[in-house]
């Protein structure tokens, strides 16, 4: 049995083994992962020789609800390395349990790749970041209050550690590749700052008690993805890499209305600087 596979739980082990075989037979191998967040799905177009299937296709995925996360898995490579790339993310607040929204990026690991690198569009909660910043993800702070990975893994106990659940080292994104990541930014000549990414449920825009709590607690941006999928990654010896998209500033610094639109059209607006960003990066992150 694959030697991820084996971490997870009975009862999810075989839904994620039958999405791997069915991929597997695609040819849907490569040593670099990449999640791209809303607005950010244009990194595909550089990808060569790709081949993509759908979510919807795939055995025991569900398909996205979301406009901005297209919904497919798409193969090839960039600067010479093979990759795999998940176009669009699934969330909790589309109504899925995380049994769901998990599956595909568990299906990544099962794959074979080395490193993940996750993007995402995120608020910030810095008072210096501006619509269209980009971060380097140095940590992150699960606000989820409640273990998205409860059920998951064959030995929490085990996998706890390695997460951060209970007393041992821990390092969710690889400091070696995230500084990478930045080399590769100042290569590239786009800026890019580090630090601390909040994640809650979502969906929303927090009010601004909340925004000065987390700025209290150190976090620099705060979105609706990624720290669930980064402890999954890490409890899988898979390396983990990320990257937030700034589209907004958060209320308690100055925008008063915020919406879902305002987020797709910043990332619009840098996604060419992000798909930039992301060539440049791929090949130092093997």
């Amino acid at each position: 049995m694959n030697e991820r596979l084996s971490r997870l739980s009975d009862r999810w082990r075989d839904r994620v083994a039958e999405a791997v075989a069915f991929l597997d037979g695609r040819g849907f191998k490569g040593r670099v992962g990449l999640v791209l967040g809303s607005g950010l799905g244009n990194f595909v177009e550089q990808v060569e020789d790709a081949e993509a299937v759908a979510y919807g296709d795939i055995p025991g995925y569900h398909s996205t609800s979301v406009a901005e996360h297209k919904g497919q898995l798409v193969r090839g490579t960039v600067g010479g390395v093979p990759v795999v790339v998940m176009q669009g993310r699934l969330h909790p607040y589309e109504g899925l349990e995380s049994s769901e929204t998990m599956l595909p990026v568990a299906v990544l690991a099962c794959l074979g790749v080395e490193t993940v690198v996750l993007t995402n569009a995120a608020g910030g909660l810095d008072p210096h970041y501006v619509p269209g910043d980009l971060m380097v993800i140095r940590d992150q702070i699960d606000l989820h209050w409640r273990d998205p990975l409860r059920g998951l893994l064959a030995d929490p106990m085990g996998a706890g550690a390695a997460v951060g659940r209970v007393p041992g080292p821990l390092r969710l994104f690889d400091a070696d590749l995230s500084r990478a990541l930045a080399e590769a930014a100042a290569q590239a000549g786009v800026p890019v700052h580090q630090g601390v990414y909040g994640s809650v449920w979502g969906p929303n825009y927090e009010p601004k008690t909340e925004i000065g709590m987390m700025r209290r607690m150190h976090c620099h941006a705060v979105g609706m993805s990624t720290a669930p999928e980064a402890a999954l990654l890490h409890a899988l010896d898979v390396k983990v890499v990320g990257l937030s998209c700034i589209t907004n500033p958060s209320r308690e610094t100055g925008q008063p209305e915020l919406s879902h639109q305002d987020v797709v059209e910043t990332g619009i607006l840098v996604r060419e600087r992000v798909a930039e960003l992301l060539v440049a990066a791929v090949p130092r992150l093997v």
